[in-house]
């Protein structure tokens, strides 16, 4: 039986007092034509002090299937085609044949000390909404025996940026949007529910890397809590990718790929104005006409570019105008588990309002802001991230109640617009 203890906002320190349980745990192992490191891993794996219920080999295509067993412990292989590099598709695969309550992701070329798992679900076991990350060293297991474990004298340096991050956040503790950068696929673990609940890796992602941030982001922004386990170690053969000499373009093309799909405003790097947006506004158009225009209006020249406006309920007198610009179809899944910001608006917003909103709810990791304009309630702002932990926790709690014991809520006053015209032909004009 696994504890379940709410904490606010990422404070996983609230999580020392309370009881460990021992939940059952699955192993997943990313492997690629690494049949040589494969004996190594089945003996660390079997030589835990937490021993795995279940471990699953996940080959994204060798040539040759693996030859893969963990003595007294339940083994199973799942392969798919070599296709490319599809380490998202193949752990999928891999978590929807795995019966652990807590899923821990290794890659085959990252072997893990005796009491890796034990540490690894120590907060785990407590909270549901943790994502944790292990502490990545680097070595080479050249020469070493497979029974052999790494110590400090055979270490190569570990990548600073990471260890300085790590550092400066207190292991995690003090995370913020931009810390699923932190979060390290070959070092991964958290409980099977959260894992389904975000919809586990995405398999848009063919080619070396991002998956991981990607997956750690969506999982930032359904509630989850980010702990990075500095004592849970697991050893990497060979340098971080900064020792490496391989060519930038793959570096770059990871970046890219990322910006596509994370609307963080430092990852993307500028507005890109599609369909997955930071900021997603529905503008409850029931009303006059061109009060309606006029509300969408404000939205489209607002400072903080990256949203997207939709219309409900569907408004036909509105087609004319808005149509291929605002959207009437429901948000999609993958846009509400992308953007950042929800914002219901009943009548015009100033310029800067929705760079407020998204301020207010991701810099202080707020739930809700009301936006109050001459003591009328203008619009209502909730952050993905309330949301989406208040889901899981909805058996026990209301959405109000999560919004204020994990999050908190706030109010903006916004100031009024000086419109004083008429007609939309003066109002379209004052905006040349």
């Amino acid at each position: 039986m696994l504890t379940d203890i709410l904490v606010p906002r990422n404070r996983w320190d609230l999580l020392a007092p309370y009881p460990r349980s021992t939940p059952t745990v699955t192993v997943i192992v990313t492997h690629f034509e690494q049949h040589h490191l494969l004996p190594r891993m089945a003996l660390a794996l079997r030589r835990q002090t937490l021993r795995p219920t279940q471990v699953i080999l996940a080959d994204d295509g060798s040539a040759t299937e693996p030859d893969f067993k963990v003595q007294d412990v339940e083994t199973l292989v799942v392969s798919q085609p070599d296709e490319g590099f599809r380490a998202a598709a193949i752990r999928n695969l891999a978590a929807r044949n795995s019966t652990g309550e807590v899923l821990v992701f290794l890659d085959a070329d990252t072997v893990p000390e005796h009491g890796y798992l034990e540490k690894m679900v120590r907060h785990i076991s407590r909270c549901p909404d943790v994502l944790a990350t292990g502490h990545r060293r680097h070595t080479s297991f050249a020469g070493l025996r497979d029974d052999e474990q790494p110590g400090a004298a055979d270490a190569l340096d570990e990548p600073r940026w990471l260890k300085d991050a790590y550092a400066d956040t207190a292991n995690l503790l003090h995370s913020d949007g931009r810390s699923f950068r932190f979060m390290i696929g070959a070092v991964l673990a958290c409980r099977r529910e959260l894992f389904l609940d975000i919809g586990g890796f995405d398999e848009r992602f063919v080619g070396y890397g991002g998956e991981d941030w990607d997956l750690a982001y969506r999982a930032w922004n359904a509630g989850a809590v980010f702990v990075h386990e500095h004592e849970a170690v697991a050893w990497h053969d060979g340098p971080d990718w900064a020792g490496r000499d391989e060519d930038s373009e793959i570096l770059d093309r990871q970046s890219a790929r990322l910006a596509s799909v994370i609307p963080e405003p430092s990852t993307r790097g500028a507005p890109l104005n599609g369909l997955i947006s930071d900021a997603l506004i529905t503008v409850r158009s029931a009303g006059k006409f061109s009060d309606v225009v006029r509300t969408v209006h404000s939205l489209l020249r607002q400072t903080h570019r990256d949203l997207r406006v939709r219309l409900w309920p569907q408004d036909d007198r509105l087609t004319e105008i808005y149509e291929g610009v605002v959207q009437s179809a429901p948000w999609t899944e993958d846009q509400l588990r992308r953007a950042r910001v929800l914002v219901d608006v009943y009548e015009p917003l100033p310029r800067s309002a929705v760079r407020r909103v998204v301020e207010a709810l991701t810099v202080s990791d707020n739930g809700q802001v009301e936006l109050i304009r001459e003591e009328q309630l203008a619009g209502v702002a909730w952050s993905t991230r309330a949301i989406g932990r208040a889901r899981r926790w909805s058996p026990r709690f209301t959405r109000g109640e999560i919004l204020e014991r994990a999050f908190g809520t706030d109010r903006l006053l916004v100031e009024a617009e000086n419109d004083r015209t008429r007609t939309l032909d003066g109002f379209f004009s004052r905006w040349h």
